[in-house]
């Protein structure tokens, strides 16, 4: 039997993050309150100092990632790729 892995909310990882960012206790301490391994704690700073700039981007960013192509181009593409695909099923048939 495999045992699932403990999945934490983002309000819980933020949590600790915080605690770990004000600097009062070590990062075991803080591991040891929040009953947690104390890898996740410095994984968990790091990702909030990482992001924290993209907290205060406002409207720039429009809240979609640049590079992720939008839902009409994805159907453009879906439908490009079937008449592709079904005229080269009627061309092996012939």
């Amino acid at each position: 039997m495999s045992k699932k892995r403990k999945q934490y909310s983002a309000s819980f990882k933020s949590k600790v993050a915080l605690a770990a960012l004000k600097g009062d206790q070590t990062t075991s301490e803080i591991a040891a309150r929040f009953q947690i391994h104390p890898t996740m704690v410095s994984t968990w700073k790091r990702e909030l100092l990482e992001n924290a700039p993209d907290l205060f981007e406002g409207k720039k960013k429009s809240g979609k990632q640049s590079n992720e192509p939008s839902s009409d181009e994805l159907y453009r593409e879906i439908g490009r790729l079937t008449v592709e695909r079904d005229f080269l099923s009627r061309k092996l048939d012939q």
